[in-house]
């Protein structure tokens, strides 16, 4: 299904976008930023749309620029495994060969840049800073899949419900650029649905590992969508295991 796909004045899309300075975009000077934006295009996608199909040839990478996506594979009886979520600031596709090996969804309405793989060469035979910035990136990438082995591997369901906030808390303080580590508030965007399945848990566990947390005072719920960080420390002892 199309996306809906605009160009805007080179200069202006790159220096007034929200997410460059915490996304590969940040390696090329504010000076070069119109060279950045003929290679690229902006695209908005409505909360529940796809916009990356699992087996679609990968000619595209893509970096979300405002928004929360959905990451997915699907398993051969058709079922869904949330594999992670991407927000202000992610890069998109570096892992894809010749065919995208995940799925990709809006959780909330989302705004991207889309850069051809043709356009991603030209930039970086052009720009070798952003090369390197790319090999961060997929460094990255590996240091967080064997984060997520051990996750499903070896830790306990409450291990793992703190490892998911401490993560959320690190996201938050990428996006923000706040180093508050007290009486934080996170959004969280996703179904418990959808954080039961990346944790390898079932919906009523992730439930009462919740209503655990809150009766421990580690955090308070707003809703579905909100909850107060209260004592961060403890829950980054839980998710290392070390209570």
């Amino acid at each position: 299904m199309p996306i809906p796909s605009t160009h805007e004045e080179p200069s202006d899309r790159c220096i007034h976008c929200a997410g460059r300075q915490f996304s590969i975009c940040d390696a090329i000077d504010e000076a070069d930023l119109s060279i950045l934006s003929r290679e690229s295009s902006k695209m908005t996608v409505p909360a529940g749309r796809g916009f990356i199909e699992e087996g679609n040839p990968a000619r595209d990478f893509f970096v979300v620029t405002d928004g929360t996506i959905r990451l997915f594979t699907l398993l051969p009886d058709g079922r869904r495994q949330v594999t992670g979520f991407a927000e202000r600031g992610s890069f998109l596709g570096l892992a894809a060969e010749d065919r995208y090996a995940f799925g990709a969804e809006a959780l909330t309405p989302t705004h991207l840049c889309r850069f051809p793989h043709v356009a991603m060469e030209r930039l970086t035979e052009r720009f070798p800073h952003l090369e390197n910035r790319l090999r961060r990136e997929a460094s990255r990438e590996l240091a967080r899949s064997q984060a997520r082995m051990t996750l499903l591997g070896r830790k306990s369901a409450q291990e793992r419900l703190a490892s998911f906030i401490i993560e959320r808390i690190g996201c938050h303080h990428r996006v923000t650029g706040s180093d508050n580590t007290t009486d934080l508030s996170l959004t969280l965007p996703m179904p418990r649905s959808d954080i039961a399945d990346y944790l390898g848990l079932t919906i009523e566990t992730v439930s009462r590992a919740f209503s655990l947390f809150k009766r421990e005072g580690l955090i308070n719920i707003h809703g579905i969508t909100h909850i107060d960080v209260l004592r961060p420390e403890r829950l980054l002892r839980i998710a290392e295991g070390s209570i």
